[in-house]
């Protein structure tokens, strides 16, 4: 596996290394060996799956508040999405950057998103299904979603009109919620 910086602090583009041959490839999708080696060395205690059935579905801008915020570790597995990490940490040398990768079946690139930072992605072909492992347990009580067009952030989704849940469409603007990280 190599890594590869991004312009938000701690978020890392991890190329895996694939084997193929004439029956197909192999690939470790997770190592903590690995993943020690470039740096990330975090416990992960939950796998989540999220399947969008139509190109320029959009999901996000989330998080979770402390004291469940979570490091999370994507990886698309069929289709291809447009992945992004927006840094909220007060005192971060890249605080309200934003930094996007692409991610598919094909590439098996994974993106490692630290802790303090908004998440969302948006599909760029039909059927498109995600993977990602994060560090802390859902928490219901601290969820929170922000405006995936919030101006002050400036996210350049590349879709006019994205297909958006009822919970992100109502999402408020960073300066309207009660998310706050510190570096």
């Amino acid at each position: 596996m190599k890594a590869q910086k991004t312009d938000v602090d701690g978020a890392l583009l991890i190329i895996p290394e694939v084997f193929g041959d004439n029956r197909g490839w192999f690939m470790e999708s997770y190592s903590k060996r690995k993943l020690e080696k470039l740096g990330i060395d975090i416990e992960f205690v939950q796998d989540n799956r999220s399947f969008s059935a139509e190109k320029g579905t959009l999901r996000g801008l989330h998080c979770q508040v402390n004291p469940t915020a979570q490091a999370k570790l994507l990886t698309c597995i069929r289709g291809e999405i447009m992945d992004v990490a927006v840094d909220i940490r007060k005192g971060s040398p890249t605080y309200m950057r934003w930094t996007s990768v692409i991610l598919s079946g094909e590439n098996k690139h994974m993106f490692f998103i630290p802790k303090g930072c908004l998440h969302g992605f948006v599909t760029l072909t039909d059927d498109v299904e995600v993977m990602y492992k994060v560090d802390e347990f859902y928490s219901p009580e601290d969820d929170r979603s922000i405006r995936y067009d919030d101006p002050s952030i400036g996210v350049d989704w590349g879709v006019e009109a994205p297909i958006l849940s009822k919970k992100d469409l109502s999402a408020p603007l960073l300066q309207d919620s009660d998310v706050e990280f510190e570096y």
